[in-house]
């Protein structure tokens, strides 16, 4: 992957509403309602979102990829400053 690729993602991401995002699944999460993506915490809580057509497991993913994404784009930074050294 080049820079170029890199730096697009790390765009989006930095486009993305506000982290941490939480799944919250009915039944297991919480006992009534509808499945929902948290974001947000606190005093920066943003909008929660309802996904259609997901499974619980896309759900959980795209909640955890707000913070996977910047973690996995860190590691990377963190290898290619390894290896210029």
């Amino acid at each position: 992957m080049n820079e170029e690729k890199l730096k697009i993602i790390k765009e989006r991401c930095n486009k993305a509403t506000i982290g941490p995002w939480t799944s919250y699944v009915e039944g297991r999460d919480h006992e009534s309602g509808s499945n929902f993506i948290m974001t947000g915490s606190n005093k920066d809580r943003g909008n929660d979102f309802e996904l259609i057509g997901a499974t619980i497991d896309d759900q959980d993913f795209i909640a955890h990829a707000r913070q996977d994404i910047p973690n996995l784009l860190n590691e990377i930074d963190r290898l290619q400053k390894l290896l210029q050294e």
